[in-house]
């Protein structure tokens, strides 16, 4: 896969793996969702400065959930070239 690659890039491959398998479908929601959390704390500039690290930790585990989803991706890429 292109270092360039988005969501939107593989929009059909990633609706297909969330509907054929579970866990890429519970990773890909909770990425979504710490997308969400970490953006309204980042705008409350009050919470922002209070939970600086709970930010970081989610910021990192959603980098992490980052890596996995795009390892699933290419995983299923090269399957289907197969």
């Amino acid at each position: 896969m292109r270092k360039t690659d988005t969501w939107q890039d593989n929009r059909e491959i990633i609706s297909e793996l969330k509907q054929k398998d579970s866990h890429f479908a519970s990773i890909f929601d909770e990425h979504t969702m710490l997308d969400q959390q970490i953006n309204q704390l980042e705008k409350d500039t009050v919470k922002h400065a209070s939970r600086e690290d709970e930010i970081e930790q989610m910021k990192r585990r959603k980098l992490h959930l980052k890596d996995e989803i795009y390892q699933i991706i290419d995983k299923n890429k090269l399957q289907s070239q197969a």
